[in-house]
């Protein structure tokens, strides 16, 4: 036997998972760091341009919970 034996060798899984809620907080961690980006290249322009963009979206997302 040699020490490259395939029989020797461990089957792994190598397919792992990645849990919902990791990838919501990449999703977050994504979006902060590319508004600190914003921010860090255009001033304060690009800290509330982003901001005013999301009006409508975050209008739609609370007339679609206050309905149910």
């Amino acid at each position: 036997m040699s020490l490259a034996s395939a029989s020797e060798i461990p089957a792994t899984k190598t397919t792992s998972k990645i849990s919902p809620e990791t990838w919501v907080w990449s999703f977050i961690a994504l979006i902060a760091a590319l508004w600190g980006t914003s921010i860090a290249m255009f001033g304060v322009p690009g800290l509330y341009i982003p901001a005013v963009a999301l009006v409508p979206v975050v209008y739609l997302a609370l007339i679609l919970i206050s309905r149910g």
